[in-house]
């Protein structure tokens, strides 16, 4: 029986010194990559660096740099008056499709994450407004079809009016 032990140790020591010399040849062989994969590599590795010798993240810098992530770059400037065409995300089963949803930015609340859009349209000679998150991923797109020339920052007078008089003048020099 103490034969069989031995035996054992002598294995767990063998596949050990094999596990750490592969650990090693891994750490060599990502030494000698070419120098723009490596110089790549770097970049996170320096920035996890410099927030390491500061120290731990506070719960207000771990939620910036969360929602920094989360921002969508390739949005346009909206403004209130402006004629947008949404693309809504809308998932039927396991099918998902964009729905363009087109009318006027009567409002815009909020900033950074939270910033949103209150758009209106006549449906079928029913006024409908959806509010929309710019980013979140329910929001495929959003495109500016024309721009308004308005004095006010919110539009809610429009909700008063019926057929021409909610048209918005368009605004050419933007």
């Amino acid at each position: 029986m103490a034969e069989n032990t031995d035996i054992s140790d002598q294995t767990a020591d063998v596949t050990n010194e094999e596990t750490t010399s592969a650990a090693t040849e891994a750490a060599a062989e990502a030494t000698t990559e070419t120098p723009t994969a490596t110089a790549v590599a770097e970049k996170p590795a320096a920035a996890k660096a410099a927030r390491a010798t500061t120290g731990k993240l506070s719960a207000q810098e771990l939620i910036k740099a969360f929602e920094a992530e989360q921002l969508k770059s390739e949005l346009p400037e909206i403004y209130v008056g402006d004629t947008v065409k949404v693309g809504v995300r809308i998932r039927e089963g396991n099918k998902e499709r964009v729905q363009p949803y087109e009318g006027v930015v009567i409002a815009k609340r909020h900033g950074g994450l939270n910033e949103t859009i209150t758009v209106r349209r006549i449906f079928q000679g029913v006024g409908v407004e959806r509010v929309f998150m710019l980013h979140s991923p329910q929001v495929a797109s959003v495109k500016v079809e024309r721009r308004g020339k308005v004095r006010r920052a919110k539009l809610f007078y429009l909700r008063d009016r019926v057929g021409k008089a909610t048209r918005v003048k368009q605004r050419f020099d933007r």
